[in-house]
């Protein structure tokens, strides 16, 4: 536990000195203000309940979460390799899972604190409009679940390859398969069908988060991805230890 300890204050702290980590939460506060602003204040915002502009809210939060996770994920351990910090830490009295969970433990919190900056925003549409507190806190349970799916889907890329760029082509591109299953099991027969719609990261399972609906299925879907991926990078890790 104490070399578990130890990697998640060297990694937060690292996130919170360097320019990459502000720039994802400067970038995504950013986009979320303008998305907010055009479903809640645009011009149409008076055509919509303000339950159906919280959902949106969270929709649209819900990507660009994934989009900050898998940017600030990919340089967990790639930088370790390009640094070849990596051969002190293997060197350590730590686990390979210690190192994994550690470095993901931080960027989650790091990701979780960038997330509920935005508060701010359903709480202005609470005010203005009859809302739920449920929908909100339900709302936030999502968006915190789906980020730490990607976030575990960008330890096993930056895992894979010691190159940033590679990294994140490999997260990118996972996160984006996943999202992209639920559209394939719209053009395609069952059974295969309900098998990529159960798969999809997004669409059925995070369409309950957005109303306020908490299914227990959704919340064990995510922690269960997060849980896969995480346990691959672990293994890969144990497999490069001794490269």
């Amino acid at each position: 536990m104490r070399g578990l300890s130890t990697i998640f204050r060297r990694e937060l702290l690292a996130y919170l000195h360097s320019s990459l980590g502000w720039i994802v939460a400067a970038v995504m506060l950013l986009l979320d203000g303008v998305l907010f602003y055009a479903e809640a204040l645009g011009p149409a915002a008076g055509q919509r309940l303000s339950a159906d502009v919280l959902a949106r809210f969270f929709f649209n939060a819900s990507g660009l979460v994934a989009i900050a996770a898998v940017a600030l994920s990919v340089r967990l351990i790639a930088e370790e390799r390009q640094t070849r910090s990596i051969a002190l830490l293997r060197t350590a009295p730590v686990s390979d899972a210690a190192i994994v969970l550690g470095k993901f433990l931080a960027a989650f919190v790091f990701l979780g604190g960038i997330t509920l900056l935005t508060l701010y925003m359903p709480l202005l549409v609470m005010v203005n409009g009859k809302v739920s507190v449920g929908q909100i806190v339900v709302g936030y349970l999502g968006l915190l679940l789906i980020g730490a799916a990607v976030l575990a889907i960008g330890m096993l890329a930056t895992a894979l390859t010691r190159s940033y760029l590679l990294a994140a082509a490999l997260g990118a591109a996972a996160t984006g398969g996943m999202f992209l299953f639920w559209h394939v099991s719209r053009v395609i027969e069952p059974p295969l069908s309900k098998v990529f719609a159960g798969l999809a990261l997004h669409a059925i399972h995070f369409q309950g988060f957005e109303i306020g609906v908490l299914h227990l299925r959704d919340v064990f879907y995510y922690l269960a991805v997060t849980y896969f991926f995480l346990l691959l990078a672990t293994k890969i890790m144990e497999a490069r230890r001794w490269e």
